[in-house]
């Protein structure tokens, strides 16, 4: 072995964690390498986060198109090309692969391709990587490292997460998908169960009802959206089923039955006798589990509890020299995530007196649906559970010009503020463009901004931003156009 295989920093994985990592790490003058077995932006840039912002982008333009009269247009009915605009997200996805190897490239970082193990502390076995999600094994990027073996001062494990399996709803690739066979479908199904109300389950029934499809959603707990405030929820519901897609909460798939028409799933809910759905597909939408399995960690001592990689706030373990960062290390499972806890980890190696850790409670979450809802902080329900005196501002997207204007005037801002200091202690939304909107109460909460900060803020007329200004002085009993 040569000093050619000796780095200060090695990552596996080369997903938004692993990836925006290896960069901060080489800015910091860190030998660095990255070790990927199939694609560079992982499943964020290949099978999740941005292919399916690319089909949803296709559905709001087809949904508007629906209803174009409104907009004092004319058109005739438009046709769609499925394969066509299976063809597009991929496109975007693959040239944002070849974004990452650049930045890379760029960065000074060596690519590693093959599957890694950690054999001991400090050293991984690098083997040739097996298949591709989409089929045989990914040829090696252009200039990358192959099979070998690598030592490190500092290994940071970036191997993000998969689809969870639920017995008796094990996708088989072709009547019962997951995320993977939900992104490139080779027709347009006419009728979709998708079993699983978070992200991504609401994400794809959007996109499938919005394009034509009979969608029906499954939830097993009593509101759709779990992790966001419950009027929220309640009001994305709302909007779901007047655009026709059935929603059935505490609700379970009892039993699945395939045959060569669909597949019929018989459903149980507390009080009610059991029903069945048929449905060309069902979409497993149920969560994600980490990639921990074989990477040597059981070797090596490593704690893992439940699945996920047990870490401080700078993506240490509990094994000198050895880190975890994204999916693998815990919730919120989300892509923005993982690379902030990159940066924190990756920083805290170098020494820097400036890094802290990674506050879970400051990240905010989107889902990307129509109508988008997005999130950071707590709700308001936890905030009582927690023994806050709050108040609660809420503003409706009727009274926002810009809303109207676009068309889009059915949506919510609910501010949650601790009466006794001001703090922002949560902010919810639902309606048009919020995920861009949401960060407005991001950085206030960073900034530890209080309600009368917020509300001497000047926003632009006429702009949806104003609802985040609008949504702090109702907290206060001093909103203007509601």
């Amino acid at each position: 072995m040569t000093d050619a295989n000796e780095y200060d920093v090695l990552i596996i994985g080369g997903g938004p964690g692993g990836y925006v990592a290896a960069i901060r790490a080489a800015q910091l003058g860190l030998r660095t390498a990255v070790v990927e077995r199939e694609h560079l932006g992982c499943i964020c840039l290949n099978w999740g986060c941005i292919p399916t912002k690319a089909l949803l982008r296709t559905s709001e333009i087809y949904g508007y198109l629906q209803h174009i009269e409104s907009f004092g247009l004319k058109a005739q009915e438009i046709p769609f090309d499925m394969g066509a605009v299976i063809k597009r997200s991929r496109a975007v996805a693959g040239q944002l692969n070849q974004g990452v190897g650049h930045l890379l490239r760029k960065n000074k970082v060596d690519v590693i391709w093959g599957a890694a193990t950690i054999e001991s502390p400090g050293t991984v076995s690098v083997a040739q990587p097996g298949q591709s999600v989409d089929g045989p094994p990914v040829p090696a990027p252009k200039g990358a490292l192959g099979p070998g073996t690598y030592r490190a001062s500092h290994i940071i494990f970036a191997t993000g997460a998969r689809p969870r399996v639920l017995p008796g709803l094990e996708p088989d690739g072709d009547r019962v998908w997951t995320y993977f066979e939900a992104l490139k479908p080779d027709s347009m199904p006419r009728s979709l169960l998708v079993v699983g109300s978070g992200a991504i389950g609401i994400e794809f029934a959007s996109f499938y009802r919005t394009m034509g499809a009979d969608v029906t959603v499954v939830e097993l707990l009593p509101q759709i959206l779990p992790v966001e405030d419950e009027e929220i929820a309640a009001h994305a519901r709302k909007r779901f089923e007047k655009q026709g897609i059935k929603i059935l909460t505490g609700a379970k798939v009892a039993k699945l039955e395939k045959s060569a028409d669909g597949v019929t799933a018989t459903i149980e809910r507390a009080g009610i006798a059991p029903e069945t759905i048929t449905a060309d597909r069902v979409l497993s939408a149920v969560g994600v589990v980490g990639n921990v399995e074989n990477l040597g960690l059981e070797a090596l001592g490593i704690t893992v509890e439940r699945g996920i990689i047990v870490t401080d706030g700078f993506g240490r373990t509990n094994v000198s020299g050895l880190y975890a960062i994204g999916d693998v290390a815990g919730a919120p499972m989300l892509a923005h995530k993982a690379s902030h806890e990159g940066v924190v980890c990756v920083e805290a190696i170098a020494g820097s007196s400036e890094v802290h850790p990674l506050d879970k409670g400051k990240i905010p979450g989107c889902t990307y649906c129509n109508p988008q809802v997005a999130s950071v902080g707590i709700t308001e329900s936890k905030a009582k559970a927690q023994g806050f005196d709050i108040r609660v501002g809420r503003f409706p997207f009727i009274g926002n010009g810009k809303a109207i204007a676009l068309g889009e005037p059915e949506g919510l801002v609910k501010t949650v503020f601790d009466k006794r200091t001001g703090q922002l202690l949560g902010a919810h939304m639902v309606g048009a463009e919020v995920t861009e909107l949401i960060h407005s109460f991001v950085v206030a909460m960073n900034l530890e901004t209080t309600e009368a900060e917020l509300m001497q803020t000047v926003f632009a007329h006429p702009t949806l931003s104003e609802v985040v200004h609008e949504g702090a002085l109702a907290a206060y009993g001093r909103a203007i156009h509601y």
